[in-house]
């Protein structure tokens, strides 16, 4: 609030500039007013344009792109735009989960906000630590905030199933519980600020490889949509239609140097990739390219 942040910089007036506690303040000051307290962007509400996006990015998939566009139909005939729930997409590795998101983000208009919590181990980490103490920073909620530049970006929980809890530093877990309440995170309170902050606005999407990892109070505020396994037949997609570019661009080869017929294609799938995503897949695609350029 602005009175709270005119009354720190009437203390730090009154303060030598040689002071630690000046330091301090400046900081807090400093790290508030980068804060997008009242900067929001516009989200395009364009179903078709929406869906062609998502399609162009990805092949199948229909679960979750059925749920963006309801997500965005509700959102064009509520008055006060309905936030409801926070979508987390479960499935094997390599599925597209963290790619889905960007995707989502794009046919939106929404500004993209990544934050991994794989091994996180700290609560501060999620709340932040309180500005006594030396070195002190907000949480990575807040600070993904800074990096969006607005406030209303979509952010993307990566691996929440890998959050480390219950030890010496609190448990993270529990933290994430008042992040993702639609009813508590409209003041959602960060240590380091010491204000709260509004988090209601923010488009939350989590990725999970292992439900039974997820604390039963987190899952309980979490819509669950499951990717599954990819068949021969949409992997073949994928590869033509995605992965074959990819890795194109990425070994410096001219599209008319190289050519993958089905039955190649059809022969790594089955006798070299039998995996849950694309992930080997398009690995082996780029070693069959390394040794053609070689």
């Amino acid at each position: 609030s602005e009175k709270k942040l005119l009354k720190e910089c009437a203390r730090l007036e009154k303060m030598s500039s040689t002071s630690p506690e000046a330091t301090v303040i400046r900081v807090y000051l400093e790290t508030c007013l980068e804060l997008p307290w009242h900067k929001y962007s516009t989200d395009k509400l364009d179903l078709a344009h929406a869906r062609k996006v998502l399609d162009r990015d990805h092949y199948g998939l229909d679960k979750v792109k059925e749920r963006v566009l309801e997500y965005l139909a509700v959102m064009q005939l509520s008055e006060d735009g309905c936030y409801g729930q926070t979508l987390c997409l479960v499935g094997p590795p390599g599925v597209g989960k963290t790619s889905i998101a960007k995707s989502i983000a794009t046919a939106m208009g929404r500004s993209f906000a990544r934050i991994s919590l794989g091994g996180t181990s700290d609560e501060a980490e999620i709340r932040g630590h309180r500005k006594t103490y030396i070195g002190a920073m907000p949480g990575r909620i807040i600070t993904a905030f800074k990096a969006a530049g607005v406030k209303n970006p979509l952010m993307l929980l990566d691996e929440i199933d890998k959050l480390e809890g219950g030890g010496y530093h609190g448990d993270p877990a529990s933290a994430m519980l008042e992040v993702l309440d639609p009813e508590q995170n409209v003041a959602f309170q960060d240590n380091y600020l010491e204000e709260t902050f509004d988090l209601s606005n923010v488009l939350f999407i989590c990725t999970a490889n292992d439900l039974s990892k997820i604390p039963e109070p987190l899952r309980d505020r979490l819509e669950l949509i499951e990717l599954n396994t990819y068949t021969k037949f949409e992997k073949m997609h994928i590869a033509k239609d995605h992965l074959i570019n990819l890795e194109l661009k990425e070994n410096g080869i001219k599209p008319e140097m190289i050519e993958f017929e089905d039955d190649a294609l059809d022969y790594i799938i089955e006798d070299y990739t039998r995996e849950a995503g694309v992930r080997d897949l398009r690995r082996r695609i780029g070693k069959i390219m390394r040794k053609f350029a070689v």
